[in-house]
């Protein structure tokens, strides 16, 4: 009877796990839902950091002149941009807890909009970008506990991923160093490989959070402080490069570049690491592809078209005085040579110069000093002549 009744057992089995294994997240509606509320998250969050950083730089040139280096301290107009931040940074983060990284990642375009409101064309190819990005961009969910995060840590597609990245970024931080390669594509190149880290913990921290938040306790996985150590450890050498790459090159440009590689370093990294496109077909892969591409061009156009502020500059060019050379001439005297006889306070004395450039002569005055009305001798002054 136990070997009738094996078979049968075995056929009913099948159906089950078969059923287990053919289901498909993306398939489900209400992924669809989780990936527009983390859109809807991050691009709000994403705003409302471009207001944030405004309202603070606002307070900062308003302040300018102060003797004070922290009198921004006592406006409200720098608090309030403050808390903006970081309900701003409190929105972007909980939307890696909804949608794929590789959506969440690009949508950090809406800040650049919201920034650098210059051109229609490049703003009109990024909200196309966004909205190709949100449409076609991969669906895959998955519970973010800490057996699933393990065994994605210990993947060897992501241990390979780590090894080229970990040898990109030594190489990188030798020509930087060593090699004093202050070229912006460098630096952000160092701040991009980071930001990729950044983003794969930050997902995982948030997700655990959110997962422990429903019910399932995760907080007890030690996986769980791993990443949120490594997460802050990139955020912190992050901004340090950020910070170094501020005080060499236009902030339009770092805007720019840095968006373009950041993205896609960031995108490679979630796609290797929680398997994002997993399941897409290609047509999806492609749109998603188009949309990454229409977002760039969009924000480099944004970014091109700003105008770049002309400093002050609190002297007059001697290149506007006759006579005198370009003080910004490369291998020549600041100090014009001259041939012929140079008296101070006249820019050229020789014979073909006007009659307006040479010295004036001073009118000899008396003047009489004393009680006595005793004529004191006249002043001598000395009498310039055009002569060589």
């Amino acid at each position: 009877m136990e070997g009738g009744n094996s078979p049968h057992v075995q056929l009913q089995q099948i159906p089950l796990a078969t059923a287990a294994v053919s289901v498909q997240p993306h398939t489900d509606s209400f992924s669809y839902k989780e990936n527009l509320i983390g859109a809807l998250l991050a691009i709000f969050g994403h705003l409302v950091i471009s207001i944030a950083l405004n309202l603070q730089k606002y307070s900062h040139i308003r302040l300018a002149g102060s003797k004070d280096p922290r009198a921004y301290f006592k406006t409200k107009t720098w608090w309030c941009g403050l808390f903006l931040l970081v309900l701003g940074e409190l929105g972007v983060f909980s939307s890696y807890a909804f949608a794929p990284l590789s959506l969440i990642v690009p949508l950090s375009a809406v800040s650049i909009i919201g920034r650098y409101v210059l051109s229609f064309v490049g703003c009109g190819l990024a909200i196309v970008g966004t909205y190709l990005l949100i449409t076609f961009g991969p669906n895959s969910h998955e519970k973010m506990t800490g057996e699933n995060i393990t065994r994605h840590l210990v993947s060897w597609p992501f241990l390979l991923y780590m090894l080229v990245e970990i040898i990109i970024f030594c190489l990188l931080l030798y020509f930087y160093k060593e090699k004093n390669a202050n070229y912006v594509v460098i630096i952000l190149l160092l701040v991009a490989l980071l930001g990729s880290m950044t983003v794969v913990t930050v997902k995982a921290v948030a997700g655990m959070i959110v997962v422990s938040i429903r019910g399932n306790l995760q907080l007890n996985y030690p996986i769980f402080y791993i990443m949120l150590v490594c997460m802050i450890a990139t955020a912190v050498f992050q901004a340090t490069f950020l910070a170094q790459a501020s005080q060499l090159y236009d902030s339009s440009q770092i805007a720019s570049i840095g968006y373009i590689l950041s993205t896609t370093v960031a995108i490679t990294a979630g796609a290797t690491f929680y398997l994002d496109f997993t399941g897409e077909d290609v047509l999806h892969i492609c749109m998603f592809a188009l949309g990454c591409l229409i977002a760039f061009l969009g924000v480099f156009l944004i970014t091109r078209n700003r105008k770049k502020s002309v400093p002050f500059e609190p002297y007059i060019s001697m290149d506007a005085m006759p006579g005198m050379q370009n003080m910004h001439d490369k291998g020549i005297a600041v100090q014009p040579d001259l041939k012929a006889s140079f008296s101070y306070g006249a820019l050229e004395n020789n014979d073909n110069t006007p009659e307006i450039y040479t010295p004036a002569t001073l009118p000899i005055v008396q003047e009489q000093h004393g009680s006595r009305g005793v004529s004191a001798p006249p002043y001598r002054v000395l009498e310039h002549s055009k002569k060589e």
